[in-house]
């Protein structure tokens, strides 16, 4: 270690590229980079372990399903996931499908995002690539330079320095990398709301072939699957709610009265084994570029659970991204890297406008009247009722096509 620079650290690397947070948006980056030939570390806080057992939602689009096999990280989403060719809306006592495949020719998977993960971090270590979990003391540097770096502490507690040419910062909702762009540079968009997601995990038969979203005088409910014996449900509540004042016997008598209704239909129940309590709220940061660094996923924006589209969201954050970095560290230079934030952006608030309108559409506001309530059910019955609300309502869901034109 020649320089004064590095006289503090065990170890310097040079890549072209260092990701800043391991998760699925940040391995999928660096799985495209490595597939053409541009090495890039990626590095997180978590463990592996932490981050496999954290359950989160998953549902895929078919697009996203797609990457993960014609990339060549895994096909077990298409042999242990299941395709949902539509899904159940139950308003008014009675259930209402959209077909998805009918209507669009899309369907979504539903494939946990931990197993998204799962098959990541084996492709990065099936393909030789360098994922460093457990670390600690990040600071990233010079990001308003030609030549960043990123200084971590290993779990053994050396001292290392990583040097690049660009960082992406894809560290999540809790971001350290956002807050590097500077206050009176950036602009955040934020919309809180007044109610959050009791959730559950329950060892339970599937009750449905599909997700079925309810809307009912008691509240709203979604009832998920995560397995043949194992299932996700939510229903609205207080953002303040706690989960110790809910017995096994109340969540169960209230997601069975928010999706009752005239065809006699019941969820299947069993112990549950997980209960969590999930605000809302809408987020997006920009710029989502400062210097030679990049934001990527929820560290630039999240939204709320209702339209499933953050992991989605963020992995098409990145693969915009790595089609744009090979470009950059190709024959065309820094200034192809200004093609991110507008490709990215477009639809981040296409999303933010749907996953808006879905959780008011289906979602019961703190002292809503009995004019907005009826209001409501006017909305859905329009949506169900035409082609035109049929059809809008798949191809939100199913997302859009990825492209230079999107």
């Amino acid at each position: 270690m020649a320089d004064a620079a590095a006289a503090d650290v065990d170890t310097v690397t040079s890549v072209p590229v260092v990701i800043v947070g391991a998760g699925p948006a940040g391995l999928m980056l660096a799985h495209r980079l490595g597939r053409a030939g541009i090495e890039a570390i990626a590095l997180d806080t978590r463990t592996r372990h932490e981050i496999e057992t954290t359950q989160r939602a998953g549902i895929l689009e078919a697009g996203v399903a797609r990457d993960l096999v014609e990339t060549g990280v895994s096909d077990r989403v298409l042999r242990d996931g299941h395709e949902h060719q539509g899904v159940e809306l139950r308003f008014a006592g009675r259930p209402h499908r959209i077909d998805f495949q009918g209507l669009v020719g899309a369907s979504t998977w539903l494939y946990p995002q931990t197993d998204v993960f799962i098959d990541l971090a084996d492709a990065r270590k099936r393909d030789g690539g360098t994922v460093h979990f457990g670390i600690s003391g990040t600071e990233v540097l010079d990001i308003t330079t030609a030549a960043p770096r990123v200084r971590y502490t290993a779990p053994d507690g050396t001292r290392h320095e990583i040097r690049a040419r660009y960082v992406v910062g894809a560290d999540g909702s809790r971001s350290m990398c956002r807050g590097l762009v500077p206050e009176d540079r950036r602009v955040r968009y934020t919309k809180e709301y007044p109610f959050a997601w009791f959730g559950i995990l329950a060892e339970a038969p599937m009750s449905a072939p599909e997700l079925i979203y309810a809307h009912s005088a008691h509240g709203f409910a979604l009832i998920s699957q995560r397995s043949t014996t194992v299932q996700r449900m939510y229903f609205q509540c207080d953002p303040q709610e706690s989960v110790d004042a809910w017995s096994d016997e109340r969540i169960w008598e209230t997601l069975q009265a928010r999706v009752a209704g005239e065809d006699g239909f019941r969820l299947e129940e069993g112990p549950i084994f997980e209960k969590t309590v999930l605000p809302f709220r809408s987020f997006v940061q920009q710029p989502m570029r400062w210097g030679s660094m990049v934001l990527a996923g929820d560290a630039a924006h999240t939204v709320p659970p209702t339209g499933a589209r953050g992991l989605n969201l963020a992995l098409h954050d990145v693969k915009v991204l790595a089609e744009v970095l090979i470009r950059t560290l190709g024959s065309e230079g820094d200034s192809a890297l200004d093609d991110y934030q507008p490709r990215a952006l477009q639809r981040v608030w296409r999303a933010q406008n749907f996953s808006y309108w879905i959780t008011q559409l289906l979602h019961t506001a703190p002292g809503a009247e009995p004019f907005d309530l009826q209001r409501q059910l006017g909305e859905l019955d329009n949506v169900v009722g035409t082609r035109a609300g049929r059809t809008y309502l798949a191809e939100q869901y199913t997302g859009w096509p990825t492209g230079t034109g999107d």
